[in-house]
């Protein structure tokens, strides 16, 4: 009997019984894999959706960790934003406490006012040489602009501070432990260079309120405020005039203008007698109107300017403010402290009243002491001055008493010289101010300057 072509191929399959069993397996799987994809493009409602495209898991897992990264770096960037607004520089307080190396914590601190040299010397601004010789000094260039930056924060203070009938004691005190707390006081390696000097009226300078002092300072008193600041025993020597009444500001400017003529003469090989005889012009240029009196401003011809060392105030040449001094130059790298004196009296001091200022000798070797308590009070200057000025108050604040006998022996015996206060005649007045500048390679820098002088 003849069947169908379906049939017939049954048949044949049918005769083959291996055969038979493989294609029925295939024909199972593709009907199953038909079910599988009629079933994925159907959705619950019978419509019809596309089947979910495949990622490979490389792919997944790079675009979670680039996630990941993305994220972490915006935590990053809020966090350095946070800590930006966290870390403003610091402002000193007021009255002032805060070291000036916590307000620069970068270690450099701010450079003193430039002024090129002139003429001969030109050549120096330019020059790659001298420029070196300047980087292999930085280090001592800036110990003494801390020094000068903590001098001008401190004399701000005072001069916000300072008024009439303020006793002169309390006045040094102030100044001296607020220059400790900026300078960060460290024994021999930074502090307080000399005494606070507060010179009155014709007392031109080495004056300071010894203890017991009931001195009160008055509207009328003109007073030069001279105080000194070092690191490492590089000394900023550096002074300005203080006078309520306005009739001695024409006493004031004549020395404040001299000072500047002075610095703006200092240079390398400039020779010191010029320095003074410009400085004498501008100071005897001025006159001064006294309760109806006019007197002439006059150079004090027996004060200077000095050079100045390490832990060394007076280190051998020195700057006249009158003409006909001597002809030394001034040299590179060396420290000066330009200062005038502007009197209304003879232009003349000499030595008087209580001594209160001292200082060991530089050059002072070896020398045999018979008292034990001079021995015993060497020491105490050695250890706590050395070779910087001190005054009695210095000694009685370490503890030191009943030692004006011992120091008097050291006086005698050459090892300590004592600074009495020095006067022109009683009833005059006389101003001062002063700059330390430094005859660098390349240029002079005023390094005491600031806004107010």
């Amino acid at each position: 009997m003849l069947g169908t072509g379906t049939d017939s191929q049954a048949v044949e399959v049918e005769g083959n019984a291996g055969v038979s069993d493989q294609l029925k397996s295939l024909q199972i799987n593709n009907n199953q894999q038909g079910d599988d994809n009629h079933v994925l493009s159907q959705d619950s409602n019978g419509k019809g959706i596309s089947p979910p495209e495949k990622k490979d898991d490389d792919g997944e897992q790079g675009d979670e960790q680039a996630g990941i990264e993305s994220q972490e770096i915006t935590k990053k960037k809020k966090k350095k934003n946070k800590s930006k607004k966290k870390k403003e520089p610091l402002q000193q307080t007021d009255p002032p406490s805060i070291p000036v190396v916590e307000l620069f914590p970068s270690g450099d601190f701010p450079e003193g006012e430039i002024q090129d040299y002139k003429d001969d010397n030109l050549w120096r601004t330019t020059s790659e040489e001298k420029r070196e010789m300047e980087r292999l000094e930085k280090p001592i260039y800036n110990a003494v602009r801390q020094a000068a930056e903590v001098h001008r924060q401190v004399r701000k203070y005072m001069r916000s501070i300072i008024k009439p009938g303020m006793p002169m004691i309390d006045m040094c005190e102030t100044l001296e432990n607020t220059v400790r707390k900026l300078i960060s006081e460290n024994g021999l390696q930074a502090g307080i260079a000399f005494p606070t000097g507060c010179s009155l009226n014709w007392v031109a300078a080495h004056w300071t309120p010894n203890s017991g002092d009931k001195t009160v300072l008055q509207y009328d008193d003109v007073m030069k405020l001279d105080f000194g600041t070092h690191v490492d025993g590089h000394i900023i020597d550096c002074a300005f005039t203080v006078a309520f009444n306005p009739m001695f500001d024409p006493l004031l400017k004549a020395t404040q203008d001299a000072t500047n003529t002075g610095v703006k003469e200092a240079g390398i090989d400039v020779r010191l007698c010029d320095v003074g005889a410009a400085i004498q012009e501008v100071m005897e240029s001025y006159e001064v109107e006294i309760n109806g009196k006019i007197f002439p401003v006059k150079s004090i011809r027996n004060l200077n300017g000095h050079s100045i060392g390490s832990y060394q105030i007076h280190a051998g040449k020195s700057v006249p403010i009158v003409k006909g001094g001597e002809q030394t130059k001034m040299e590179e790298g060396e420290f000066f402290a330009i200062e005038t004196f502007g009197s209304t009296g003879k232009g003349y001091v000499r030595e008087d009243l209580e001594c209160s200022h001292y200082m060991k000798n530089f050059d002072a070797g070896h020398i045999p002491l018979r008292l034990p308590r001079a021995k015993q009070l060497l020491a105490t200057i050695n250890k706590n001055f050395s070779t910087l000025a001190f005054c009695r108050r210095y000694l009685d604040r370490i503890g030191e008493s009943k030692y004006l006998m011992a120091l008097k022996n050291l006086c005698d015996n050459g090892v300590v010289q004592p600074y009495p206060p020095l006067c022109d005649i009683k009833g005059s007045y006389v101003s001062q101010f002063e700059h330390t500048i430094l005859l660098r390679p390349t240029c002079k820098e005023v390094i005491s300057r600031g806004d107010d002088y």
